[in-house]
């Protein structure tokens, strides 16, 4: 329809339309009941027109208002067509159908530009398919462009003039980029005619200060219109035989009730043979997103329109394939923007597809996938920008026949829908009575909110369901008022709201063939330390969805993302004191990080590294190979909390653990409020499980009621495994009757080296000059240490002793352990040589050796640490270097205990034994084992 300039006039007291039947102008007043006729000779003489005069009502498109009337009584629509019975002799060409038809369909972002429009009609050119049929977008952002064309004519607002003119360059130039000579100046011709003909439509809104659906649809149609027209123009060009299609005059639907539209199939079919009849080509650019009512009245598809319009073209002409062309590389096993390695996955079921897009995947409408279901069309997501990747296809079955794995899981996907509410209504008087779920969702529908999902326990007490947040207030209302009587009788107890609700929606055809899905998918939410408010499952078991908190949704994808395999176990790491056993461990992530990611699908990210005084924070992982210079360059002051939260804060990765690698008793406090909040703690700090037995107690009570786990291994001997042994001892059923051994290894290289002539100060000088011993020996010598890692293997045994309950001898002289310095005491300790020189002696007059053991007796409940003779056939006399050794006497292992012996000191050995617990952590949160 195209009207004549003169509309566009703001000051003219009447406005006059004139209307040709074009491709561009599908019938429109021309629908109109309220309209009378009058004929009119026009020249020349061959052709008529007839001449329509608007009566007081409101006209079947509705665009024009009594408001309109008043305020230009002269308006006119003229209707101007050739002679219907004189007709240009056709020749009838019946149209084929089935596998020599391809279809595909070209969205917004793939026409956006001059260029990208080159490159689809390069795609379709190399195409090697006998015909192809292919509907196209408009160009992108044109439609919302020409929506806000008719919000500015409705809102008077005079910009709509210009924002019209913006419209009408931005085609203008890319045509000029892409066309020349007739192609180019036909394409022109039309635009113009489009563009003054929308500048009386909108003028006519303007005046009227409204525009019914149908208008709008109409307006917003044109788009697609110039694309496709554009598209088709390029491929001529290119020496192709190609006609363009206004799918306005072949597609037909029927509104529902539910902003929704059905596609006539039976119509549609015959128009489209009568339209391939009239204008046959091989090569067909049809327009997206627009229709036409029986009644011939402009509309569009909704959402998704245009891929909507390539799945009912497809089905029409049986095509082999529909390839929906867009900016992505297919289906992604999750959302990219939530989980950073989602995977593309190279097939889906109709089913699967259908149910990752209605629980908000970025897949295709349900609405989109029925019309090729029809005839098992598959439908192939491509990306324009790549065209190397092979895409998703979309087919009848997902079944591999290559037995690959991705298509052998479960699972294929995850998605999740925000902003919801979750409402409960309860009570006793629900159970057995019929109609009372008829009676709320009845309230539901008469409020017009949308429910995402229903949930009803077989006990019937209660029915909770999800609606948009936006939606709950309305529903809450409505169901206080409807119930009101049942709740004052008490015979419903409540109808509660639960706020800031998410739904994570698992979706797999072979879910129901497989046991075990719904466990491992549960336990991943736990392990994440995700509460699950909320679960729905069909009896189809194409998904399985969960209500869960807002803030926990990201962490909860990629923690059942991760637990399926589609991606890998990801942990966020925070690393607490970077001394020379923290430093280590960081050097030692460096360099097996790498291994880890290929070989082992684990991803440990260090989020932040904090010192006494320094912290080093990173949102997407610290590069280990810079760290050192990092943490100098870019450090903050240190706060605990600050980095605490940071680490966890992460919500892209839902696994936090925090390794503590000082000594320090006011961190080591703070393991239960970080426990308690879901963060997993690794540690070698001995404080926590050797002090107070109320605050360990609490600690490991939390620890067993939990899915966060607490890893200690590296408190007793460094890398060696005895936290694990006894723990296994203990679990299979086994008794501990007596653990003792050799837990330092400062001292035992002491007196392993502690022979022949050698004075017991040459020796400490000697193993602190080599580095084995604390910069204060007195801290070694004291037997502290031991006795701390004595108490850890009691209450392990399940003993509740305290620190202060055990006798530990002191290799420290009395007179000098108040020495003020290190040197003081190193300078003096020669004077006290003879009195450990004796022991010494005594004991090799008899064959044995000294050893400073500690000792777990379970029987009599107590433990002690001591400077103690063995002889020299004995395990503990068979020591070299800085090993440490510890021997289990159990009731399996009465006669000859089970004994443990390896290197227990050393930054090496004790950052191995904490890599080896965070890959514990690992395989606990779901990593291969």
């Amino acid at each position: 329809m195209v009207f004549s300039a003169a509309a566009a006039s703001s000051s003219s007291s009447s406005t006059v339309i004139s209307s040709r039947l074009l491709h561009s102008s599908a019938p429109l007043a021309l629908q109109s009941r309220h309209i009378t006729e009058k004929k009119i000779s026009l020249s020349p003489p061959t052709s008529q027109c007839r001449v329509f005069s608007l009566l007081p009502s409101v006209s079947r498109m509705g665009f024009v208002s009594q408001r309109v009337k008043k305020e230009s009584s002269n308006l006119r629509i003229f209707a101007s067509a050739t002679d219907i019975s004189v007709e240009k002799a056709v020749e009838e060409v019946d149209l084929p159908k089935g596998d020599m038809w391809s279809v595909h369909k070209f969205g917004g972002t793939c026409v956006g530009s001059s260029e990208r429009i080159k490159n689809v009609a390069e795609v379709i050119i190399s195409d090697a398919t006998e015909r192809k049929l292919v509907v196209v977008s408009a160009m992108s952002k044109v439609t919302d462009m020409m929506y806000d064309l008719i919000h500015k004519a409705q809102s008077r607002d005079d910009s709509y003039l210009s924002a019209l003119d913006a419209v009408f360059e931005k085609h203008k130039s890319t045509a000029h980029d892409l066309l020349d000579g007739d192609e180019l100046a036909g394409f022109l011709s039309r635009l113009h005619h489009d563009i003054n003909n929308l500048k009386a439509m909108l003028r006519a809104i303007y005046i009227a200060g409204h525009a019914t659906e149908s208008f709008s649809d109409f307006v917003a149609g044109h788009g697609e219109l110039w694309s496709a027209q554009m598209l088709a123009a390029v491929v001529r060009q290119n020496g192709v035989d190609c006609t363009w299609m206004d799918t306005r005059d072949v597609i037909i639907v029927n509104p529902t009730s539910a902003n929704q539209v059905d596609p006539d199939f039976t119509e549609s079919e015959r128009r489209l043979e009568k339209w391939f009849s009239q204008k046959p080509s091989k090569t067909i650019i049809a327009t997206g997103f627009i229709a036409s009512t029986p009644d011939n009245i402009p509309t569009t598809l909704k959402r998704d329109g245009s891929d909507f319009s390539a799945a009912i073209m497809g089905s029409l002409v049986m095509a082999s394939q529909v390839t929906i062309w867009t900016d992505v590389d297919g289906v992604y096993s999750a959302d990219p923007r939530k989980v950073s390695e989602a995977v593309i996955l190279k097939k889906l079921s109709y089913q699967e597809a259908w149910e990752m897009s209605y629980f908000g995947a970025n897949v295709l409408h349900p609405r989109t996938i029925i019309p090729v279901m029809r005839y098992d069309i598959p439908i192939i997501i491509r990306n324009i920008f790549n065209l190397s990747a092979p895409g998703t296809m979309i087919c009848r079955s997902s079944l591999s026949e290559n037995g690959d794995s991705q298509e052998d899981s479960p699972v294929k996907g995850f998605a999740t829908i925000d902003n919801l509410a979750l409402v409960n209504v309860e009570g006793t008087g629900m159970a057995g009575v019929p109609g009372t779920a008829n009676a709320i969702f009845g309230v539901v529908k008469d409020v017009g909110a949308n429910v995402i999902m229903i949930s009803q326990a077989s006990s019937e007490h209660s029915v909770c369901f999800a609606v948009p947040e936006k939606e709950v207030k309305a529903v809450a209302e409505a169901l206080q008022s409807r119930f009101r009587e049942a709740l004052n009788a008490g015979r419903l107890s409540q109808v509660q709201i639960i706020q800031n609700c998410s739904i994570l929606a698992t979706v797999g055809q072979k879910m129901a063939s497989t046991p075990g899905v719904s466990a491992t998918l549960f336990n991943a939410l736990a392990k994440a330390n995700i509460n699950v408010r909320a679960i729905a499952q069909g009896c189809s078991e194409y998904n399985i969805t969960v209500v869960i908190k807002r803030e926990d949704c990201i962490r909860a994808l990629r923690a059942v993302h991760s637990r399926f395999y589609l991606s890998r176990t990801t942990i966020a790491m925070g690393i607490i004191g970077p001394g020379l056993i923290g430093a280590t461990l960081l050097d030692q992530l460096r360099d097996q990080t790498a291994v880890l990611k290929e070989e082992f699908n684990i991803d440990l990210r260090v989020m932040g590294i904090t010192g006494s005084k320094t912290m080093l924070l990173s949102d997407m992982g610290i590069d280990l190979l810079r760290w050192r210079e990092l943490l100098k360059e870019k450090g903050k002051v240190a706060d605990l909390e600050k980095f605490t939260h940071h680490v966890r804060g992460n919500h892209f990765i839902p696994n936090t653990v925090l390794v503590d690698c000082t000594a320090d008793s006011n961190i080591a406090s703070c393991y239960h409020d970080w426990l308690r909040k879901g963060i997993h703690v690794i540690t070698p700090n001995k404080k926590a499980n050797s002090g107070p037995l109320d605050q360990y107690s609490k600690l490991r009570a939390l620890q067993r009621k939990s899915y966060t786990h607490y890893f200690y291994e590296a408190t007793v001997g460094a890398g060696l495994p005895i936290i694990s042994t006894l723990r296994g001892l203990l679990e299979t059923g086994d008794k501990i009757l007596r653990i003792e051994g050799i837990f330092s290894g400062t001292l035992s290289y002491l007196f392993n080296n502690f022979v022949g002539t050698q004075t017991f100060s040459e020796v400490v000088s000697e193993a602190k000059a080599a580095g084995y011993t604390e910069p204060d020996p007195r801290d070694d010598l004291s037997g502290t240490d031991v006795a701390r890692k004595v108490i850890i293997l009691a209450r392990e045994s399940g003993l509740k002793l305290e620190l202060a309950d055990l006798p530990v001898q002191s290799l420290v002289p009395e007179p000098l352990r108040a020495c003020a310095s290190a040197g003081e005491f190193m300078e003096k300790l020669p004077q006290f040589d003879l009195d450990l020189a004796k022991e010494r002696q005594h004991a090799d007059d008899v064959g044995e050796v000294l050893r400073y053991v500690g000792v777990v007796d379970a029987v009599s409940k107590k433990g002690i640490v001591e400077l103690r003779r063995y002889k020299k056939d004995h395990p503990f006399a068979q020591l070299s270097g800085s090993d440490n050794i510890i021997a289990f006497t159990t009731t399996r292992y009465k006669e000859q205990p089970l004994i443990v012996r390896g290197p227990g000191a050393g930054a090496q050995v004790t950052a191995g034994g904490i890599f080896s617990d965070i890959l514990r952590l690992a395989s606990y949160l779901g990593a291969p084992s």
